[in-house]
Formats: C-alpha cells, structure tokens, sequence
C-alpha cells in the first residue's frame, strides 16, 4: 500500500500563532507537484503536540481536500491514551484519509501487551495502520514481537522505522510482511537496500524533487545513482536535525520564502550559530 517518498508535513502558523491554512495547501500543492507519494500531516514534524484537537482535525480535513487524489494522506492520529487515539483516527476516517500513522504512547511507556491492545484497539476502526517506532521521542521501542503479532490484524499493513537502526529492517523481514518505511532521511537508501519500500521524509518540506529522485533510484535497484544523491543531500539530512524536528526544517523552509518562521512553545527559534550552518548548506545546495 505503501511505496516512494512521503512528506511529514510541517504546520504552517500565521505570525499570531494560529495555523496558515492558505499556506498548507500552498506546501501541499508543492509536494504534489514533485511526485512524492503522499503526505503526513500532523505528526512529530506538524508540531502535533501544540495543536487543539479541533485544529488537529483540520488540518487534516484541509489536507485531504488539498491532495485531492493526487497523492495519499496518511493522518498523524496517534496519542498516549488509547481513547484519544480511536476519537482522532474515527475523525481521520471520516474525513477521507488514506491511513493513520499511530506513534508508540509515549511517557505512559506502556509493556508489550499494552501495546499490541492499544494499536489493535485502532487498527479495529478499519482504516489502515502504519506504525511508528520512535525509541527517541516515545522512550518505548515497539518490540519486534509485537510489531509480528500486530501484523496479522488485516488493517495495520506498515510500519516507521525511526529507530536510527537498519538492522530493523532485516530483523522485521525475518519474521513477517509488513511494509517498512525508512523514518530517517539519512538511513532511507540503506534501508531499502535491505528491503524498505520507501521513506517518511522531513527534508521533502524543503527540497522534495531530489529525494523522490534518489528514492526511485533504490527502488529500482539503481543504487548507484541513489547513493550519489544522498551524498549530495547528506549536508541537508544532518542539519535539518542539528536541533529537534521540526525547528530546523521550519527555518529552512522561512528563509526559502515558503512559509513564515512562527513556533509554538515549547519550541522556538534556531540558536545563531545553528541557523548559520543550516543556511550554509541551504546555499550550497542552491535552496537559498
């Protein structure tokens, strides 16, 4: 179901702090533009955390209707609370999302059978899962136990590995089918190398045309070519995350005129001496 490149979608906001609707279709537009598969609002890097529900169901009603079966929508609907999960997921599904991407709970840190009830307890809506391991954000792997045990639900058919570790890949292929899509930029060739049907991509915000072009290239089997993009792109994969997602790609984003540098706190600007390097290598690659 899942195949290509992805764009996990910044939140746009106005300068008085409340979300730039006119700009997310204006992202969206770009995204479809460049031939990347689908997009994710509302997750780690739509700053899902700051988002009122009622906001958080928006954007992800304005997102459909931008796609416009251009691309797929795969909605951020995940939370710590099983409960939250279900309500945000009944309202993707209803508002004509492809999927939901469903985070690990995170703080609560819930044992393996809590989260197999927990990620069954969505899967059951009907709308198709892909999981998402972030060991980083959630102090809580998804066990690949589990993410076997959940494979046999007919609606979870994928997974985010976000977990800086290929050796995932090969260790999930092992024991069962599940798609697996990369959830770092800098692992995406890697990973499809040994069995990744895609990426879940931050730097796509930013410069989307050439990461479709190194991901078709893997898919194929051309990894040379791939290979020689990511080498180009690597500077843009590692700076993008010299502070945590998604201040530097918002950054980014602002000073290539696509949207304006407003955050919500607890996230705010760049330090200077980060924003410099970002800028440099933004130069370097002709994005500024």
């Amino acid at each position: 179901m899942f195949y290509g490149t992805y764009t996990a979608l910044v939140t746009p906001f106005c300068s008085d702090g409340s979300v730039d609707y006119g700009c997310l279709k204006e992202i969206i537009d770009r995204q479809a533009d460049a031939g990347v598969a689908g997009i994710v609002p509302v997750g780690t890097t739509g700053e899902s955390p700051t988002l009122s529900v009622e906001e958080h169901n928006k954007v992800i009603e304005k997102s459909v209707e931008a796609a416009a079966g251009r691309m797929q929508v795969i909605a951020g609907t995940g939370a710590n609370c099983t409960a939250e999960a279900v309500e945000l997921t009944k309202a993707a599904a209803a508002a004509g999302a492809d999927a939901t991407l469903q985070i690990a709970p995170y703080y609560n840190k819930p044992t393996p059978e809590g989260l197999y009830r927990h990620f069954s307890a969505v899967a059951d809506i009907g709308l198709p899962v892909m999981l998402y391991n972030a060991p980083g954000r959630t102090s809580r792997d998804i066990p690949v136990s589990v993410v076997q045990r959940l494979s046999s639900h007919p609606s979870i058919v994928a997974i985010k590995e976000a977990a800086g570790d290929v050796g995932r890949v090969s260790a999930l292929r092992s024991v069962c089918d599940i798609e697996i899509i990369s959830g770092d930029d800098a692992l995406t060739v890697p990973m499809i190398s040994v069995g990744a049907c895609g990426v879940v991509s931050v730097a796509t915000n930013v410069f989307p045309e050439p990461v479709v072009e190194m991901v078709a290239a893997a898919l194929s089997g051309d990894f040379a070519k791939a290979a020689k993009i990511h080498n180009t792109l690597y500077p843009l994969f590692r700076d993008l995350f010299i502070e945590v997602n998604p201040i530097p790609v918002k950054a980014a984003m602002a000073a290539a005129g696509m949207i304006s540098e407003v955050y919500r706190l607890p996230l705010c600007e760049m330090s200077p001496d980060n924003k410099a390097k970002l800028m440099r290598t933004l130069e370097s690659l002709g994005v500024i």
